[in-house]
């Protein structure tokens, strides 16, 4: 549970119709099995005491009299298991039954949810067997010394992590127009179980899988879906045992169709929270809830969920292309709206051969074409400097052609060799400010340019530039509209890999296949025999990590020992620990002492839900301290 993660498990058993004993048995063993595995959460399917297909057998005493001695012996049996559990039964209550899910923990019963809206329609038939739950609790006489809460209005909170808080529903409450779990997240629910039996039929697992994934998005939440399987009566209908666990939208592990046992993931708590802290749309509406306290031991889950490295990058081929495709229209469409409201004449870009000034190159082509204006009014500015190497003036030169665009070559070598004379700079002594007079001339000849012909300058620097400062200020950092400017590099690559693959150029395909072949430069350092002698990842460290990092710091808030973590798991196989400290170290050193360049970032389109325009997504003082979270790193 460091760090939030809290390990849960949904439990399809293998159930015999009616009977109890078998049941209580296989449930004991399945719910140790997932103690064992370290689960803090655990949740069985609905009615799995009895099994759900009881149908009449429902009104029988017997039965009746069987689920309420299991579920002593479920709680006496299970005392060791260090972790809340939902197990379903039905339970009668002042002459009345009830499809409820039953809470324990630690041999202790803490409460009974009942089921609220109950099925009356095609092959469910509840209505002739259960009473409908009421939501306020209630106070159930178990025996003679004890007496517990019913309700589908109970929070369970955990005293170790407050933050874990948790309610259900079962099956049907989720199905229905107003779920019980809406308001039990307004009340402070983070993760929803559901204890279900959902029978199978063609395309249903589509829809179920959607219905889950879809409240945990809109409610900013984990959902525990457990369902009924193999052993249920098939007199009309199947179980499947068809199991899910998701996490505002995203579905963390799924289990096989008509399969029995234990689906495991992880849900974070602290991301929920973080969450929904910072949507201060999310209502909050406690009244008429009852809390009711469990514990558990506090340990360091194991952590199975999938972390991707890449998190601005769909890992999914058709969720990839849709995305680039989505992107590159934003940008050209943010790009034509300021054409049209300037009344620019022109697009001036500065283009260097390398994958910023590429990118932006086609998106001004894509923007121009959804204007119709002609090509030929995008001057595309080649600017060879004192760094310039032959492969990435060749593909400027090529890119430029390819598209259609108005070539043209200014050399700075010689306006900078005056600039430095001026101030008295030795060009022999290749500091910051022998590289940033370059940036700077390039930026004032690109603006004049553009004052020139009435234009526009369309900035290439993109995001992961700006999160590190890597940029000049008011060189490269300067532009009239920055269309990369929420784009992280890694993504950068990836859309002109798309690019690339989807122009039906095989000309430009080949252009683009090179640049993207290119190391990353700015190409401000004199070529060592002929090649490129400056790589950015060789200074300031591999964006891909970077990337990862600000996607985690700005997207959730997450503390720099958690990100290290999960930077850990994600990186295992290209990366030593050290090495990921060291860069995350000297990133968060960075990201916080640059700010003052992204305060005064030029106008550009928020592509994704990161974003560091300071008026948008990031607003920050810019002489903020990064003490406290060096020091949590040093700590380690």
């Amino acid at each position: 549970m460091k760090d939030g993660f809290v390990k849960v498990a949904a439990i399809t058993p293998k159930v015999t119709v009616a009977d109890v004993r078998e049941n209580t048995e296989e449930i004991i063993y399945q719910v140790k099995e997932a103690g064992k595995g370290g689960a803090k959460v655990i949740v069985l399917p609905e009615l799995c005491v009895t099994g759900y297909t009881c149908q009449d057998l429902f009104l029988q005493d017997i039965l009746l009299r069987e689920a309420k001695e299991a579920l002593f012996q479920i709680t006496e049996q299970t005392k060791e298991v260090d972790a809340l559990i939902f197990v379903g039964m039905p339970l009668e209550h002042q002459g009345k039954l009830y499809n409820t899910a039953a809470v324990l923990s630690r041999g202790m019963i803490l409460g009974f949810v009942p089921k609220y809206y109950l099925p009356n329609y095609n092959e469910f038939y509840e209505v002739r067997y259960f009473t409908r739950g009421m939501r306020e609790a209630v106070q159930v006489q178990l025996s003679e010394n004890l007496t517990v809460p019913m309700g589908t209005n109970l929070l369970f909170c955990c005293r170790e992590l407050p933050e874990l808080k948790i309610a259900a529903e079962i099956c049907e409450d989720l199905w229905n127009v107003n779920p019980p779990s809406i308001s039990h997240a307004q009340a402070g629910a983070i993760l929803i179980a559901n204890l279900s039996a959902s029978d199978e039929i063609t395309g249903k697992d589509v829809y179920r899988r959607e219905l889950v994934t879809g409240q945990a998005a809109r409610l900013l939440c984990g959902y525990l879906y457990a369902s009924a399987g193999e052993g249920e009566s098939t007199q009309d209908v199947v179980y499947s045992g068809h199991n899910l666990i998701a996490e505002n939208g995203n579905l963390l592990a799924e289990s096989e169709r008509f399969t029995v046992g234990i689906l495991y993931s992880e849900i974070d708590v602290k991301k929920l929270t973080e969450e929904r802290r910072r949507l201060n749309s999310f209502e909050w509406r406690e009244e008429g809830y009852q809390k009711v306290f469990f514990s558990v031991n506090m340990e360091e889950t194991k952590l199975s969920r999938h972390i991707d490295a890449m998190p601005f990058v769909p890992e999914n081929r058709t969720r990839w292309e849709k995305r680039c495709e989505e992107i590159l229209d934003i940008q050209a469409h943010g790009l034509k709206k300021r054409l049209a409201h300037t009344k620019a004449q022109s697009a001036v870009v500065g283009i260097s051969g390398g994958l910023d000034s590429t990118l932006a190159l086609l998106v001004t082509v894509k923007a121009f074409d959804l204007l119709r204006i002609s090509r030929e009014r995008i001057i595309a500015v080649t600017m060879p400097g004192f760094g310039t190497t032959d492969r990435t003036y060749d593909n400027a030169v090529h890119l430029i052609h390819c598209l259609g665009t108005k070539f043209m070559e200014i050399s700075i070598t010689d306006a900078v060799d005056v600039h430095f004379r001026d101030i008295g700079q030795d060009k022999n002594v290749h500091d910051v400010t022998y590289e940033n007079a370059q940036a700077r001339e390039r930026t004032q000849i690109l603006m004049d340019i553009a004052n020139k012909e009435n234009g526009l300058v369309v900035g290439t620097g993109d995001m992961s530039e700006l999160a590190l400062g890597w940029a000049t200020y008011n060189g490269d950092h300067m532009s009239m509209y920055g269309v990369n400017s929420s784009v992280p590099k890694t993504l950068v690559r990836h859309l002109v890999r798309y690019y690339a693959e989807t122009c039906q150029n095989e000309e430009l395909s080949e252009i683009l296949q090179d640049v993207l072949d290119t190391p990353v430069s700015p190409e401000l350092l004199p070529p060592e025999d002929g090649e490129i002698s400056q790589k950015t990842e060789d200074i300031v460290g591999p964006y891909e990590l970077h990337d990862f990092f600000l996607y985690y710091l700005l997207r959730f808030g997450y503390a720099p020992v958690k990100i290290y973590r999960l930077a850990q798991n994600a990186f295992a196989e290209i990366y030593e620990n050290d090495v990921i400290l060291k860069w995350l170290k000297i990133f968060i050193r960075r990201f916080f002492s640059q700010h003052f360049k992204r305060s005064c970032l030029p106008d550009g389109p928020k592509v994704g839900t990161v974003a560091v325009s300071p008026r948008g997504d990031l607003r920050m003082p810019s002489d903020a301290s990064a003490r406290i979270w060096l020091e949590e790193l040093e700590r380690m």
